[in-house]
């Protein structure tokens, strides 16, 4: 067991799950107050925010390829892409929806905001580079297929601001069937089903037909069912050092957030004393 892992972690994920409680908490009654209304922040789906039903990168993402690293947005139907469960699948569709600030003088909508998963969050060297998604894509953790919006932690796992930029263009990959490709080194879903209401599905309904039946995921999906769901999970993480109580995507969720505490110190201890460190523990 390394010393990450040792009760000052267990001690340390407590105090973290209860402050996190408490700001969920927080918000979700300033959100009930306030009733925002993010419509702007539209992803093509019949007025679905970015964060909702949106399983899309991006614009500037690597995707792997059967003939090696694209930007997605060179990426075109027909192009092959190696894949977690299907091996080697041709793109049947791939779509892009721009989301746009509606007033430039002030902030963006927390809702537009997606969600950047710093390099090395997921494992070393996974992504290997920055990757940008909805907060409703999935990433293939351990098995089960887990929100990219469920997994903010505050250092590796952050919403994204871009800041000056008044409109974020993404995209979205369809193969034959639901299935996990890899952007930026990371295994992440592809989109699962065409929104009949899309803005784009007639030219999808020529080509293919209409879908027959809902499709079914290629792996277990882990979300969090809004903010009361959210605020068991860290009240249960709370508990864990000394009664757990954890289910798959909390204990997933609290890995992360530990390895992006660990990688964040890393990071910041300057390299002379890493190997300084290495010459003393050798």
């Amino acid at each position: 067991m390394s010393p990450l892992e040792k009760a000052p972690t267990g001690i340390g994920r407590s105090r973290r799950n209860l402050i996190k409680a408490s700001v969920i908490g927080a918000s979700a009654i300033l959100a009930h107050l306030s009733k925002m209304n993010s419509a702007a922040a539209n992803c093509g789906h019949n007025g679905k925010d970015v964060g909702e039903g949106c399983e899309c990168f991006l614009k500037g993402t690597m995707i792997r390829t059967a003939d090696g690293d694209r930007k997605i947005e060179d990426l075109a139907p027909g192009d092959l892409l190696p894949t977690v469960f299907g091996g080697i699948c041709s793109i049947q569709s791939i779509k892009s929806y721009t989301v746009k600030r509606s007033d430039p003088t002030k902030a963006w909508v927390k809702d537009a905001l997606p969600v950047r998963i710093a390099r090395s969050a997921l494992g070393p060297d996974v992504p290997h580079m920055d990757l940008y998604v909805t907060k409703a894509h999935s990433l293939l953790i351990d098995g089960v297929l887990v929100t990219a919006g469920g997994l903010i932690n505050g250092t590796t796992i952050t919403l994204y601001d871009p800041g000056e930029l008044d409109k974020l263009e993404f995209f979205h990959i369809k193969l034959e069937c639901h299935n996990v490709i890899y952007a930026e080194g990371a295994p992440c879903e592809t989109l699962l089903n065409v929104d009949e209401n899309a803005i784009n599905f007639a030219e999808y309904f020529r080509h293919y037909g209409p879908p027959t039946t809902q499709e079914v995921p290629c792996a277990p999906l882990l979300s969090f069912n809004g903010a009361r769901s959210e605020l068991k999970s860290c009240l249960r993480s709370a508990i864990s050092p000394w009664i757990d109580r954890r289910q798959k995507l909390d204990i997933i969720r609290d890995e992360l957030e530990e390895r992006g505490i660990a990688v964040l110190r890393d990071r910041n201890v300057p390299r002379d004393s890493r190997v300084s460190a290495q010459i003393v523990g050798a």
